[in-house]
């Protein structure tokens, strides 16, 4: 099966440009379904996928991780995240020593002595100007914990992470109803060679949805308002040219942007994986003129629409 790659702006990684997001998986499975995650991930693997995203905070993603794939370590560019005191909300966020604690962590969790990236976990520009927390992520590169560093968050706080020039990627949210980065960062990301990494681009599939499927309770602000934006873009009447599967629209519209290196899906179900992975394996058939009324309706409609972080 193949699958489109791309490099990972300055830090020469070659990656397929469907990646594997790990949030389902850690917050919904339990450590008794070590063998569906085994089944998910290596589906995948075995299938050219070799990017995996994760995070300290994403539930039991890390240890479920490190139990099913810590063996294939070679085949995947392994990228989590840091910051949050854990559990939540029983401590401070954001200092040097819980970066370094927090890393460390997560290579014993996932069984290696080396991530690829780690990324800070939407701090805000307060934190990024403070300096302590970056310090922390360039001695854990000196020490050769992990290979790069990068920022994974939106809006203003995305914006100063991408102008510092002090990371080598950016993750950040985009999608059909969710367009605020192509216009904010994708420029700055291109000019300093970062590699971009796209959250959430299927945007919960809420377009053609006739509910707001709310997957995880969570994070069900987010998806509602992407509901909400839908239904004001579609009211605008059918897309040119547009695609009769939902999923295969978002997919398509969100690949349809060369500065994207890679996209991260989730999915805790190995038919889902291996759905994704037929889809990608072949032509989007998302036209030029889709994306392009897709850009339109943003630009008519969006005005007040910031990234959902």
């Amino acid at each position: 099966m193949a699958i489109e790659t791309s490099r990972l702006g300055k830090t020469g990684l070659e990656v397929a440009r469907l990646g594997i997001g790990l949030s389902e998986v850690g917050f919904n499975l339990e450590l008794t379904d070590v063998e569906q995650a085994r089944s998910v991930i290596n589906q995948a693997l075995d299938n050219g996928v070799n990017f995996l995203d994760t995070a300290a905070c994403y539930g039991i993603s890390e240890e479920l991780l490190g139990m099913v794939a810590s063996e294939r370590r070679d085949e995947y560019v392994l990228a989590t995240k840091a910051g949050h005191f854990l559990p939540r909300g029983e401590g401070g966020d954001w200092t040097y020593e819980l970066i370094i604690s927090s890393i460390d962590r997560s290579l014993d969790l996932m069984k290696t002595d080396h991530v690829d990236l780690v990324q800070l976990h939407s701090c805000t520009v307060e934190v990024l100007e403070r300096g302590d927390v970056i310090r922390a992520m360039q001695d854990a590169r000196a020490a050769g914990k992990t290979r790069f560093i990068g920022y994974s968050g939106d809006n203003e706080n995305a914006k100063w992470a991408v102008t510092s020039g002090l990371f080598d990627t950016l993750q950040t949210s985009f999608n059909m109803v969710d367009q605020s980065a192509r216009t904010n960062l994708f420029a700055d990301v291109e000019e300093r060679d970062m590699g971009l990494i796209i959250k959430r681009p299927i945007g919960n599939a809420v377009w053609g949805a006739t509910v707001n499927s709310e997957p995880y309770s969570h994070l069900s602000d987010y998806t509602a308002e992407y509901f909400r934006r839908a239904g004001v873009m579609q009211a605008d009447g059918p897309l040119a040219d547009e695609p009769d599967d939902r999923i295969r629209l978002a997919l398509g519209f969100t690949l349809a942007h060369p500065e994207v290196d890679v996209t991260i899906v989730g999915t805790q179900r190995p038919a889902h994986m291996q759905s994704n992975l037929e889809m990608v394996a072949r032509p989007l058939g998302v036209t030029d003129a889709t994306v392009a009324d897709l850009h339109a309706r943003w630009d008519k409609h969006s005005d007040g629409w910031v990234q959902r972080g």
